[in-house]
């Protein structure tokens, strides 16, 4: 066997990673982000593009950049962009369909540091069965937000953790954190498809089905960044959406999963 064959037999000799990416004009974000997951020290590694039929043409992009990748980049392609939490349904269900053995959430826009990966899927296949997910933390000691965010912005995003986990008692420095690496078994004990959640409550929700179940959620320190280009998708909607979902969750039946 010639050099080559032999990274590629110890490739497939490890855990498969999937990263799952949901973008809505991304175009200018997307193949930078490719690029910095493929410098990683991450053997086995895959890239999933979830693209909500762009109008800047970002499918089009992923699709080229997935012609070029040997197999390791692939691009699911919905009709319409309905939200985040669907977005991720349907591209972490595709994930475990395709054989991954951890999938990885991230955000296409570069606020999460991709040379934490390695780190966070090294932490969750070192942990234990019992370990669903490891979250990139903006909130434990070694975290940090981005220096460009305004004190408002700062604000809000510190209230939101202290409001779900006064909710709900999780336990999670980081609820509402975006950047996680799973266990591909865990998302099977939290029943994925049920999750109803769409906007950034979808990581509230995930996080509270794989507690009710009794794993456990480890948090690795990121910095996280403001994003490169475009704009953000943080919608009132989306707000209002995540200011009520704990209290479904603890009162109500959105927990199917638990």
């Amino acid at each position: 066997m010639n050099v080559e064959q032999v990274s590629r037999a110890a490739d497939a000799a490890s855990p498969k990673v999937v990263v799952v990416v949901p973008t809505y004009d991304e175009r200018e974000n997307l193949p930078l982000l490719v690029g910095l997951l493929r410098e990683l020290e991450l053997p086995n590694l895959h890239v999933l593009v979830v693209d909500d039929n762009s109008p800047d043409g970002t499918g089009d992009i992923a699709d080229g950049i997935a012609a070029e990748s040997a197999g390791t980049v692939t691009v699911l392609h919905r009709a319409e962009k309905d939200g985040l939490g669907r977005a991720y349904v349907a591209g972490m269900t595709r994930a475990l369909a395709d054989g991954a053995d951890v999938v990885v959430q991230m955000d296409a826009d570069l606020s999460h540091p991709a040379q934490a990966l390695p780190l966070m899927v090294r932490t969750l296949l070192a942990g234990g069965d019992d370990l669903a997910v490891v979250l990139g933390s903006r909130y434990v000691a070694g975290g940090a937000l981005a220096t460009e965010w305004a004190w408002h912005r700062k604000a809000l995003s510190a209230w939101a953790n202290f409001y779900v986990n006064a909710v709900l008692r999780l336990g999670v420095k980081d609820a509402t954190a975006g950047f996680k690496a799973w266990r591909a078994t865990a998302l099977a004990a939290i029943d994925l498809p049920s999750v109803r959640s769409n906007g950034y409550s979808f990581q509230v929700e995930t996080n509270y089905r794989a507690i009710r179940r009794g794993l456990r959620i480890v948090e690795v320190p990121i910095t996280f960044e403001e994003r490169a280009n475009g704009e953000s998708k943080l919608s009132l909607r989306v707000q209002a959406e995540s200011a009520i979902t704990p209290w479904k969750l603890r009162f109500g039946r959105r927990g199917a999963g638990s």
